[in-house]
């Protein structure tokens, strides 16, 4: 049976690549949202750091002979690692300024880090191959379920459950929240606040590595991949709501749906549908979704 003309094969397809975008747009958006709820940093540097995931990926399976799930545990720990050192040499000086000021160094950092990797591997995609475990797919009936691409909806969404359940339902959490408010009082109780910050920033870095190495099976690896999703990705933080955990999961993967029957019902409208929301949140309700006025 068609849906209002067209084949289901085709809308059902087009809302599983939603789903896809709307995994990497909820993990990406979910890190903007870590680093800017906790550390008042809007962080431009973020889609270079989901490029350098996926080339770190595919660096230790060219070099370190090290396949996909060593590449899934170890890429965000060295990614978030150089983030740990940009936290300490840069960004820490920046917290009581304005936003502008660190808006305005990541985003040169990302140029610079972008220009590095395209200056040494071009702006073509280099292939990085599924893993056999995940080869192959699923025929539902009607349409055809690739697995790799369920296991990327699936692991994103646990990974997003999973850091909202630490921030808002732990007492590590309940510390980070209080250290954005108080800072003073958290480091009364014996809290190292400086460190936390900086693992925090760390933390949301992993999480675009993370991003990063589910991406590169899918849509190999490019220094140009990050800077492609970067702006996609701050319209959904700011219509989720800035610093907000929950709305940046809730709205990445709506809005990838969203943006998946647009390509079905009308497909011109695609590319902008997501700012066109934006536009309309921003009208209604300036915070976003789920954004408290500050």
């Amino acid at each position: 049976m068609d849906f209002f003309g067209i084949p289901p094969q085709a809308l059902f397809g087009q809302l599983l690549l939603g789903l896809i975008n709307g995994a990497f747009y909820a993990m990406l958006s979910l890190g903007l949202a870590v680093i800017f709820g906790m550390l008042n940093i809007i962080n431009f540097t973020h889609g270079a750091q989901y490029m350098m995931g996926a080339f770190a990926a595919y660096f230790l399976l060219q070099y370190g002979g090290l396949g996909y799930w060593w590449s899934l545990l170890l890429a965000p720990i060295i990614v978030g690692a150089s983030g740990v050192v940009i936290e300490r040499l840069m960004l820490r000086y920046l917290y009581k300024l304005d936003h502008l000021y660190g808006l305005l160094l990541t985003f040169g950092l990302a140029l610079i880090i972008q220009g590095l990797f395209q200056n040494e591997f071009g702006s073509s995609g280099l292939p990085y191959r599924i893993p056999p475990e995940l080869t192959g797919g699923q025929n539902l009936g009607f349409m055809f379920l690739p697995n790799y691409r369920a296991w990327v909806v699936g692991v994103s969404l646990a990974v997003c459950l999973a850091t909202w359940f630490l921030i808002e339902r732990t007492k590590l959490g309940s510390y980070l929240r209080a250290a954005t408010e108080n800072p003073a009082l958290v480091q009364a109780f014996g809290i190292n606040v400086p460190r936390m910050i900086t693992l925090t920033y760390g933390f949301g870095v992993g999480l675009a590595a993370f991003a990063g190495v589910l991406a590169a099976p899918i849509y190999q690896v490019s220094p140009l991949m990050g800077s492609n999703l970067i702006i996609i990705v701050f319209a959904v933080v700011v219509i989720g709501g800035m610093g907000s955990i929950m709305g940046a999961i809730v709205t990445g993967f709506g809005l990838g749906v969203i943006e998946g029957l647009t390509k079905v019902f009308y497909p011109q409208a695609s590319s902008t549908v997501i700012f066109v929301i934006m536009a309309i949140v921003l009208l209604i309700k300036p915070a976003g979704l789920f954004g408290r006025a500050r």
